[in-house]
């Protein structure tokens, strides 16, 4: 299982969301280079960045300074937020970038991206869906910076993009999203089970070295881990470590 620490960039700053609200931010420091090198020195391969300004505002991306990290921190980054066209993805991945990660547009225009997946291949593209429970307990898509629910069930979005080769995805749980309240391992594990040729990544919630055991049980190719490092729950050479 990779350990993927996550760096969410706001106005150039290393911040974090509580359930994705713009409203509820915590800055954890104005470098990201060097919090992304400090990831690479405790032994990270990899980075997940996501440009909430970029997600918020198409016209506010902070495209060179996700080049700067894809280039200069010694990572392989996956990077996300707000991706609408195939120009955006383009650029990413010119810029150095080993996956990009769309969310939204890939539940309200199927097609697009699933056009995105033959052009670019699955191993470029990464599929965010962001789900919450019903009362029935079936995970249904979230969209819109995670403010409406589509009513799309998870197992069906998925469904329909195995067809074109999808291979990665990134699922996360709204309600355990940084709240340090331990991630929805249940629903990785069913994931799993259903889906076994994706490599699937959990994000939300992870608060302790026990979560991530538990994870790397459930199957889950990779872990996203963010607040729990910034408020110091463990460390990330911890986290490799276990």
């Amino acid at each position: 299982m990779i350990i993927y620490p996550a760096i969410d960039l706001r106005g150039g700053r290393v911040v974090r969301l509580t359930e994705g609200k713009f409203d509820q931010e915590k800055s954890y420091g104005d470098d990201p280079l060097a919090v992304a090198r400090g990831f690479r020195a405790a032994g990270a391969t990899w980075l997940h960045v996501v440009d909430l300004d970029g997600a918020k505002d198409p016209a506010k991306r902070q495209t060179p300074l996700v080049e700067k990290l894809a280039r200069e921190s010694g990572l392989r980054v996956q990077t996300g937020g707000g991706i609408r066209d195939e120009a955006q993805v383009a650029a990413l991945l010119a810029a150095g970038v080993e996956r990009v990660i769309v969310g939204s547009l890939a539940v309200r225009q199927p097609d697009l991206v699933l056009s995105w997946l033959l052009s670019f291949g699955p191993e470029r593209i990464i599929l965010s869906p962001d789900v919450r429970l019903d009362a029935a307990g079936i995970p249904r898509i979230a969209a819109a910076g995670w403010q409406e629910t589509t009513g799309v069930a998870l197992d069906d979005f998925l469904t329909g993009y195995l067809a074109v080769g999808l291979k990665h995805i990134l699922c996360t749980d709204i309600s355990r999203d940084g709240k340090l309240t331990g991630p929805n391992s249940a629903l990785y594990a069913e994931l799993v089970k259903k889906f076994p040729t994706l490599q699937i990544q959990a994000s939300g919630g992870v608060s302790s070295l026990d979560d991530l055991r538990v994870l790397r049980t459930t199957g889950s190719a990779g872990a996203i881990v963010g607040r729990a490092l910034y408020e110091n729950k463990f460390t990330l050479t911890e986290a490799l470590a276990c």
